[in-house]
């Protein structure tokens, strides 16, 4: 069953996140692979091949890894102006790996690792490049940017989808397989290693040009309430209601919490024009 887990469910949720992309968008998409796609399987293998206690303090340290990707998203973004995909992919992940080894050795309470997340995407998405369209934006920059931007409808190739779940099946059975080994905070901080939001922001960056990879990353940090939420459910609960009733419900939380902030961020333009 776990060896299952680990070859299906997180690829899976990795090909329907990007189909539900390509079909709403940029936005969208980069919001989806905000959510504990990977992550999320990676906990349920660990908690139920090493057991609640390790699976308490995998999931508190994976609240820290969010931190590395938000910082993935904003070095991403940034490299992206002046380099292409494979320069990008390169520094951001050197950056996001370096940040996992020292966030490992941190050993924070569950609740104050969420209150640092949610700092972390705050500040995130305030150093972002500036994209035109955003009130940050500039009438040279979005002159400069616009020229820049590859034209014409995305070309996806065939190997895209397959290349997304093997390269995700192939995270969630080296981290889950390693988890005896590494220890809980190191399991726990990979967990959210940017395997899913590397693919969908090198394909963007490749085929829509720098402002249509930013505006996909900038789903990222928004999305991070969520996804916090998740793996703070999974540190608290996971001792107390065991493996079935903490997954249950905090994928339902998050789901609710997600669909909650997407309507906001949704409702905002709208009662601003009122």
């Amino acid at each position: 069953m776990t060896l299952l887990l680990k070859l299906l469910l997180a690829p899976l949720l990795v090909v329907g996140s990007s189909l539900a992309g390509r079909r709403w968008g940029a936005p969208v998409a980069g919001t989806l692979v905000a959510l504990p796609i990977v992550a999320g399987p990676i906990l349920l293998v660990t908690c139920l091949e090493q057991g609640p206690q390790f699976g308490a303090r995998a999931a508190s340290s994976a609240l820290l890894g969010l931190v590395s990707l938000a910082a993935f998203t904003v070095v991403f973004a940034w490299c992206s102006r002046r380099t292409g995909w494979v320069g990008a992919l390169s520094v951001a992940w050197l950056v996001t790996l370096a940040l996992d080894l020292g966030l490992a050795r941190l050993h924070l309470p569950a609740f104050a690792a969420f209150a640092v997340v949610l700092t972390t995407a705050w500040l995130a998405l305030r150093a972002f490049p500036p994209v035109p369209g955003s009130s940050s934006s500039s009438s040279v920059s979005s002159a400069s940017s616009a020229s820049s931007a590859p034209s014409g409808a995305p070309v996806w190739l065939w190997w895209d989808l397959p290349g997304r779940a093997l390269a995700t099946a192939a995270l969630v059975v080296t981290v889950t397989t390693a988890a005896a080994t590494v220890g809980p905070s190191m399991t726990g901080v990979l967990a959210p290693f940017p395997i899913a939001t590397s693919v969908v922001a090198a394909f963007v960056l490749a085929q829509q040009g720098t402002d249509g990879a930013v505006r996909t990353l900038q789903g990222v940090p928004r999305g991070l309430l969520g996804f916090a939420v998740f793996c703070l459910l999974v540190a608290v609960l996971i001792e107390r209601l065991g493996t079935p009733a903490t997954f249950t419900v905090a994928v339902t939380v998050t789901l609710l919490v997600q669909l909650g902030w997407r309507w906001t961020q949704t409702r905002r333009p709208a009662l601003a024009t009122d």
